[in-house]
């Protein structure tokens, strides 16, 4: 594993050492204006310094002047400085400004710091490196990092946004090398109380509402007949249970949708803490019929912010309902609150047996281990020839030693990434699947009509196959309105239609055999631009021809918050429904990708839904897993759980990251590795996992000359040790149900 990780042992003393003066100096000229605009210059605009505006209201923030640039027509004018040859590439920097807008009768607009950079091959790229919401009042300060991989020919800072006409005025902009923050520690819970209920009175046992009080001029009462079993997903984490009591929360004269009960909970709340949240929940509409499903919302406000802990969609007349969610606090709260809403006006609320109790995960992956040895391993027989069965007083000893395991763990990479060589030596080292981000979809590959470009994925496609990484095509399609170019939106039924058809015969016919898998129309659950223009069919019919075009891969739908219960619009069940109509239409789906961008997991509710989708008997791939947190260890915990609840479960057949470098995801405090090649301790934790996948054996041939042990699949190598010498073999287990037999003669030593 050490030679994985850049894992810095010097003393406190020479770790502050290693951040010199002379590495915290700006690389930009000039920072502060006090050499009035010198090495600065307007892109596409004027720039101007003042030292003052606005009748004198205007005022630098610090020093004697500020910059401003002017007479802008287009939202990308600003001010900029060309830095080519003042930074290092794979070194983190951090840009510092002090910015403002005026003008134009704008109030309010955003202000991005933005990177261009001039490839080698001449070919222009942007990196946004950070925004904030600027005011025409208050100087604010914007703040972000960058890294750049590769040995670029040019690259200029700058700042961009506002409206045309309105004015971006900089106090100051500063690039200097970021200094790695120390992690902070692993969190200490002192009485964590696993498994107990923080909710006053939820099963209302007396009659009586309190603590419970009103959102609104609601009202509360208690009703009889609730369930009085755990909902299935409480009981998973908290195994036997006393029965629940009958009694329920009833909800009246609900004239808003966030009317509900609420409770105070601030004092109960520990942080880092992962928090699982279970009620059963039922909703009446009296004598009202035609009611939609409504949306039912177990949330919590957290000084004023609304924090999600689960959905679910509720019909009216129906049974009761589970609802779960999960949450983890991470900042030092003044007030939370606990609150249910959700249905429309006038339709009543019922709520039993709310739970929330603090999840002992590491317990849950205790089991998941258990599970993990039927599931993912098979029985081995080394079956030896040629034993010299004289030589009593020398047993044979076998060494097994695993190398690789063959289960499908990847990344998600993009182009620039592949110019670091210590990024791809990380990546070939721990992966051996791959999804590009961006690369292959159309946006990218057909940004302009008829101007086709595959370059980018050519160059990460070769790179794959020759490490021997399988690759994923993601995506073909995407549903999202906002992510269709614009030349796309502006065509025509006909014209559409015939665009869809030739972007499946390019993509499929240049490629075919190459991409193991495509997302074919990303996200259904959650656009429907090609289906509104197109009609119901459009979607299957993306299946079928994909599927003509290239019969060896695999056609995945893929999805986001299936596992999650934070999205009543992509739900298990929806999920499943989607499924089967488009296969009701012919289409030929061979695959169900989960994305997997999650928050706080908790097992029981992931493998709920990955049971509820595994009865529809295709494999499922988590497709674009990410989890996230300032704390390294409890975001290697987050990870770790995902990893184990995923190769435990039978129907899960591969596992993609949505990247693991700093400043090439999509996600804050999720990477595994920072930006200059340090593993983090959630980086640590995730090979640790890969290194438990991988299985070892160590013992003496039986007297039948065999040697028998339970391995996971993939590639082993072993040593046997025996009076005339040291005999080496390699072997491969694939998957089977009965033991696999392999034969080793040692008669030739």
């Amino acid at each position: 594993m050490e030679k994985n990780t850049k894992v810095k042992l010097a003393s406190d003393a020479e770790d502050d050492k290693h951040y010199t003066n002379k590495e915290q100096d700006s690389i930009i000229l000039n920072p502060n204006f006090e050499d009035g605009l010198n090495n600065w210059n307007g892109r596409g605009c004027k720039a101007v310094l003042h030292e003052s505006m606005d009748g004198g209201r205007i005022v630098a923030l610090s020093g004697h002047v500020f910059a401003a640039a002017t007479e802008r027509k287009a939202s990308w004018n600003g001010i900029q400085q060309e830095i080519s040859g003042r930074f290092q590439r794979k070194r983190v920097y951090e840009v510092t400004s002090v910015v403002r807008i005026f003008g134009n009768n704008v109030t309010n607009a955003t202000v991005q710091a933005t990177l261009w950079v001039l490839n080698a091959n001449q070919r222009e790229q942007y990196i946004a490196i950070a925004n904030v919401q600027a005011s025409n009042k208050d100087w604010v300060e914007l703040k972000g990092k960058f890294l750049i991989h590769g040995s670029p020919s040019r690259v200029i800072v700058y700042l961009e946004g506002p409206p045309p006409g309105t004015n971006i005025l900089v106090n100051s902009l500063d690039v200097k090398h970021a200094r790695r923050t120390r992690p902070s520690p692993p969190p200490f819970y002192e009485n964590p109380g696993f498994g107990i209920n923080i909710v006053e009175n939820s099963e209302v046992r007396d009659g009586e509402t309190q603590p419970w009080f009103t959102l609104g001029n609601c009202k509360l009462s208690v009703g009889q007949g609730a369930p009085r079993t755990l909902p299935p997903m409480a009981r998973e984490t908290l195994g036997p249970h006393k029965p629940l009591g009958e009694s329920y929360i009833l909800v009246t004269n609900r004239s808003q949708t966030w009317m509900g009960p609420a409770q105070m909970i601030t004092d109960k709340i520990k942080l880092f803490l992962t928090y699982q949240i279970s009620a059963w929940v039922k909703i009446s509409a009296g004598a009202s019929s035609g009611i939609s499903p409504q949306n039912v919302n177990i949330a919590l406000s957290v000084d004023n912010q609304w924090v999600n802990g689960g959905q679910v969609e509720v019909s009216v007349g129906e049974t009761w309902h589970e609802l779960g969610g999960s949450f983890r606090l991470e900042k030092q709260p003044q007030n939370v609150m606990v609150y249910v809403q959700g249905p429309a006006a006038g339709i009543d609320l019922m709520i039993a047996g709310l739970q929330i109790f603090p999840v002992d995960r590491r317990e849950r992956i205790r089991c998941l281990k258990k599970q993990v040895d039927e599931v993912r391993k098979r029985d081995i027989i080394l079956k030896f020839s040629g034993v010299d069965e004289s030589c009593d007083l020398f047993p044979y000893i076998v060494k097994v030693k695993q190398t690789h395991n063959s289960f499908p763990v990847g990344t998600c990479i993009n182009r620039t990434d592949i110019d670091n060589e210590d990024f791809v030596d990380f990546f070939t080292k721990n992966f051996n699947w791959a999804v590009f981000g961006n690369e292959l979809k159309w946006y990218w590959t057909e940004a302009e009509r008829g101007k086709l470009n595959y370059q980018d994925a050519d160059d990460m496609l070769d790179l794959c196959i020759g490490n021997n990484i399988n690759v994923r095509g993601h995506c073909i399609f995407w549903e999202v309105e906002s992510t269709v170019q614009p030349w796309v939106r502006q065509l025509n039924k006909t014209e559409l239609m015939n665009a869809v058809q030739k972007r499946l015969t390019d993509i499929l016919t240049r490629y075919k055999g190459k991409f193991k898998h495509y997302d074919v129309n990303n996200e259904m659950l959650h656009g429907s631009f090609y289906q509104d223009r197109l009609g119901k069919g459009v979607r299957a019919l993306m299946f079928n021809i994909a599927h003509k075009l290239d019969p060896s891969a695999l056609l995945f739908v893929n999805d986001y918050h299936i596992e999650d219960g934070d999205d009543t619009r992509s739900s298990p069940e929806k999920y499943s429904r989607l499924v089967l109509e488009l296969e009701a239409q012919g289409a030929a789906i061979g695959g169900i990708g989960i994305q997997g961008h999650i928050d706080s997991p908790v097992g029981a509710i992931v493998c709920s839904a990955l049971d509820k989708i595994s009865v529809l008997g295709h494999p499922i791939w988590f497709t674009e897993l990410d989890v996230s947190s300032r704390n390294e260890f409890v975001r290697g915990e987050d990870l770790e759980v995902m990893l184990w609840e995923a190769f435990a479960h039978p129907a899960v057949e591969g596992i993609i990251l949505w990247g693991f470098w700093e400043l090439s995801m999509s996600r804050e405090n999720s990477n595994l590795v920072e930006g200059e090649g340090e593993v983090n301790k959630a980086g640590k934790r995730f090979l640790d996992v890969k290194q438990e996948w991988l299985s070892h054996s160590y013992g003496i041939i039986n007297d039948e000359s065999e040697f028998i042990f339970r391995g996971y699949l993939g590639t082993y190598a072993v040593e046997i040790c025996t009076p005339a010498g040291i005999v080496l073999k390699t072997f491969v287990v694939e998957k089977g149900e009965s033991p696999l037999v392999l034969s080793i003669d040692l008669s030739s030593l």
